[in-house]
């Protein structure tokens, strides 16, 4: 079954294909890099998180191997049927409005870099609503290369390939970005609309939320940690 695609967006391979172009066997087979070191690092023990965008639980169960209590947010129902372990909660994020605060909100998978200004800004308000006044919000940036050191591929351990083919201008700023993944027995691609910012734009949209960078948890500032502007 594949989901009405959201404009600009596209996905080809086996298996269902979310909104926004990504197949769900892919992320499925998709290793969990270093993300959840970094995150338990940056928060406390045993902290309740809401990850926006879980997809089929990557992060997620790492998270919660950790002793974390996790809600996962994703608006496809197909991931979230892989999502074990954690409160589920299916829907679009910049829309959400759960009516709690968490210990940690997390928007990661570059989501805050989508085409969108609107859908952006709501991302960032449901950061912002969600948060507990101590609390903090882990963000996951582009690097500064992604959209320039194209053509480029990474052939992972595990025996797959995954190839940034191009960053097209569309206009205002945006760029369809096509990626490939090569496996031995199929493969996907993905067309998705992003939005380059510089750490400054970041930082500023981030203010219009009512957010500030606490630290860059990383050296090349992908991760950042995040408080509410008032704390």
């Amino acid at each position: 079954m594949t989901t009405e695609m959201r404009a600009g967006y596209e996905g080809t391979g086996p298996g269902a294909v979310t909104p926004d172009g990504c197949a769900v066997e892919l992320y499925a087979r998709l290793p969990v890099g270093d993300e959840p070191d970094i995150i338990s690092g940056a928060v406390p023990a045993g902290a309740h998180i809401l990850e926006l965008g879980c997809g089929v639980g990557r992060m997620t169960h790492p998270l919660l191997e950790r002793g974390f209590t996790v809600t996962a947010v994703d608006e496809s129902a197909e991931m979230l049927e892989r999502v074990l372990g954690a409160r589920t909660i299916c829907g679009p994020i910049e829309t959400l409005s759960l009516g709690e605060k968490f210990d940690v909100v997390m928007l990661a998978s570059f989501l805050v870099h989508t085409g969108d200004v609107e859908v952006r800004r709501g991302m960032l308000d449901v950061c912002r609503s969600h948060v507990a006044d101590d609390g903090c919000v882990l963000i996951q940036r582009e690097g500064e290369d992604y959209h320039t050191n194209l053509p480029r591929e990474t052939r992972d351990p595990s025996g797959f390939t995954v190839r940034m083919l191009s960053a097209e201008p569309v206009g205002d700023g945006v760029n369809s970005v096509r990626a490939e993944y090569v496996f031995p027995d199929a493969i996907w691609t993905q067309t998705f609309l992003a939005r380059p910012l510089t750490k400054g734009q970041f930082e500023e949209a981030l203010a219009e939320a009512g957010l500030k960078v606490d630290r860059y948890l990383t050296e090349d500032g992908i991760w950042v940690r995040a408080v509410p502007a008032g704390a």
